[in-house]
C-alpha cells in the first residue's frame, strides 16, 4: 500500500540530503519518480542539499496542482512510482491534500521534507497539513546544534545582522552570515533571547579555541 511520509527536522538536519538520497535508493531498484520542491536555496528548480549534492526538480509554486500533474503524466503514457517533495513547509494546505488524494486514490507513494515551524516559532502552513495526515511522520536524528552546544530545535531569522521575529514568513535567505537575510538554528532558550551567533560572539559568550603547541 502507498503511504504519505513526512520527514521533518530542523535547517541542517540533512532533510534535502536525504531526499536525494531516498530518490536515489528507488531509482536504483528501477522505480521512476519525480522530484518538486519550492523556493530552494539555490534560487532555481533544484533540489541542493548543503553537502554539494543537486537534482532538477520541479518547481512547485502557489497554483501548482499535484493532483492534475500527475493524472496528466499517466494520462500521457509517463510511469510514476514516487513523488519526492522537498522544502514541502512551503506548500499549501490544498497541496497536501492533493499527495494524500495521488496516494490514496493512484497508489503512489510520496516522501515530503520539510521544517516544522518558521521564525517566529509558528508551524507552517504546509507542514501543519502533513502532520495531521501523514501516515508515517520522523523526525531526523541527525541533530543540529545551537551554537552553545544544545541540540538546535529553533530556525532564526536575522536581517541585517539583528534577529527579527516579526515579518513575512517566507523570505529567501542564506546561511551565509555575510548575507543581509540570514538564517540560523538555535536551542529554544537563545532564540527566546535571541542571542544568535553574532551576538554572543560580541559579547565573549563563545570562547576562542585553545592554541595547539
Amino acid at each position: 500500500m502507498a503511504e504519505l511520509h513526512f520527514f521533518t527536522g530542523t535547517m541542517d538536519s540533512g532533510k534535502s540530503t536525504l531526499a536525494l538520497q531516498t530518490n536515489h535508493n528507488h531509482a536504483a531498484r528501477g522505480r521512476v519518480g519525480r522530484i518538486f520542491t519550492a523556493h530552494d536555496r539555490s534560487g532555481v528548480a533544484t533540489v541542493s542539499s548543503r553537502l554539494g549534492l543537486t537534482h532538477d526538480a520541479v518547481e512547485v509554486d502557489p497554483g501548482f496542482d499535484f493532483w492534475r500533474y500527475v493524472v496528466d503524466q499517466l494520462t500521457h503514457g509517463s510511469r510514476v512510482d514516487y513523488l519526492v517533495c522537498d522544502e514541502a513547509q512551503f506548500y499549501t494546505a490544498a497541496q497536501v491534500d492533493g499527495l494524500a488524494k495521488v496516494v490514496d486514490e493512484l497508489q503512489i507513494d510520496v516522501f515530503c521534507f520539510g521544517i516544522l515551524s518558521d521564525f517566529r516559532t509558528q508551524l507552517f502552513e504546509g507542514s501543519r497539513r502533513l502532520v495531521e495526515l501523514a501516515d508515517r511522520m520522523q523526525v531526523l536524528q541527525v541533530e543540529a546544534l545551537c551554537w552553545c552546544g544544545k541540540r538546535a530545535t529553533h530556525n532564526a531569522r536575522t536581517v541585517g545582522g539583528e534577529m527579527v521575529t516579526e515579518g513575512e514568513q517566507v523570505v529567501v535567505g542564506d546561511v551565509d552570515v555575510e548575507a543581509e537575510v540570514h538564517y540560523e538554528v538555535l536551542c529554544r532558550a537563545h532564540h527566546r533571547r535571541r542571542m544568535t551567533t553574532e551576538r554572543a560572539r560580541a559579547v565573549s559568550m563563545i570562547a576562542e579555541p585553545l592554541p595547539f603547541r
